[in-house]
């Protein structure tokens, strides 16, 4: 059977953290009205998170990366401006580097009520933030085998984005300590392997009929369906500090998404491995990021970074001119060059200590420099 060809549109979510700009910690129980003022100037693509700290932004279904980028830069800009006028900050980041969990307040909402309930001291830890990316897919049995494939990548995503060395005032010497605290959660980490969507929703509904949850949105693995849109959905990422970061690896998300797509239109495909594979180099994105090489399948080597770097972009050039994101693709050459955030937040840190600071005035410093980095070329002087 000849499947239409998907939208391959776009969108993209992320998380951020709300600071006292004094302080630089987070805010625990943020103004009544703040949320209201947001939701004022950019109506229902903000929302309220798990955590009263926490808010999220979407952008609306994009052609294009780069038009998901003029989206993210303007809501960037609308929750620094708003959270000004109250004397905080959002900061992009998937930890924040001193803030204590036990002192945050979840939000009240069923939903979140619901989380708190029934996962106790694991929901009460989830001071952590993402960005999630969402791939039209319109064919359900096509976004199904994609799911497969595409997961063999998800680590060169992880690597490319991480921002959560910090946490609790400490260096964790991982480059993403969000999924640690992310992986305490249940049905979090890679996906299944599923024949059919149909398969697929044979196991979720199991869970939703005997009660475990109430819909697949309850399910948060590193990839999945989503629940509310014909979308892939991946979620692995760190949120990323600067705004061109996470375009760029949005991008090629997107690119290889489609890459796969082009394969299985010529009766080829991406083999599946394993996830006891998958698993290993998902660590060592996590611990290592991009500073240290990835396991390369099928050469059973490990393979330096940016040579596997190379190897996608030249496997998804075609791709990325098809779906017109070349130049926001590039900029993955540049997180290379001058690392991710994690790198830079800890840059920061080595400074003021290299200054005389106290560790508490270092990681002040790290707070410092994410709140500029958030907004850096979105929000006027």
């Amino acid at each position: 059977m000849t499947i239409r060809e998907p939208s391959f549109t776009i969108g993209v979510e992320e998380e951020y953290l709300i600071v006292d700009r004094r302080t630089r910690a987070l805010v625990v129980e943020p103004p009544a009205d703040m949320l209201y003022a947001l939701e004022e100037r950019i109506h229902d693509l903000v929302r309220p998170e798990f955590l009263k700290a926490q808010i999220e932004i979407g952008t609306t279904v994009c052609a294009s990366a780069g038009e998901a980028r003029a989206q993210l830069a303007e809501l960037r800009s609308a929750v620094a401006l708003v959270t000004a006028d109250y004397g905080l900050a959002p900061i992009a980041a998937s930890t924040h580097p001193f803030s204590e969990w036990a002192h945050q307040i979840h939000t009240d909402k069923e939903r979140y009520n619901q989380l708190a309930t029934a996962m106790q001291g694991v929901a009460q830890r989830l001071l952590i933030c993402g960005m999630h990316v969402h791939i039209g897919i319109e064919d359900d049995n096509l976004r199904a085998d994609l799911l497969n494939q595409a997961s063999y990548f998800l680590p060169h995503l992880l690597a490319l984005s991480t921002s959560s060395p910090f946490w609790r005032g400490r260096d964790t010497g991982l480059m993403s300590y969000r999924l640690s605290v992310f992986n305490e959660v249940p049905r979090t980490g890679l996906p299944g392997h599923f024949d059919t969507f149909a398969e697929y929703r044979r196991h979720v509904d199991i869970l939703v009929k005997v009660g475990v949850i109430p819909d697949a949105s309850m399910i948060w693995w590193d990839l999945r369906p989503s629940a509310r849109f014909p979308t892939l959905e991946m979620r692995i990422t760190d949120v990323c500090t600067r705004l061109d970061d996470a375009v760029a690896i949005a991008a090629m998300y997107q690119c290889v998404v489609r890459m796969l797509y082009r394969l299985r239109r010529s009766n080829q495909r991406w083999r599946n491995y394993a996830n006891m594979l998958i698993n290993e180099n998902r660590w060592r994105a996590q611990r290592y990021g991009i500073d240290e090489g990835l396991i390369d399948f099928g050469k059973d080597a490990l393979v330096p970074f940016a040579d596997l770097v190379d190897e996608l972009l030249s496997m998804i050039a075609e791709d990325a001119d098809a779906l017109n994101c070349r130049s926001e693709l590039a900029h993955v050459r540049t997180i290379l060059e001058t690392g991710t955030s994690a790198h830079q937040q800890r840059a920061a840190h080595d400074a003021a200590k290299g200054l005389g600071a106290s560790d508490e005035e270092a990681l002040k410093a790290v707070v410092d420099w994410l709140i500029e980095e958030t907004v850096a070329g979105v929000v006027p002087r």
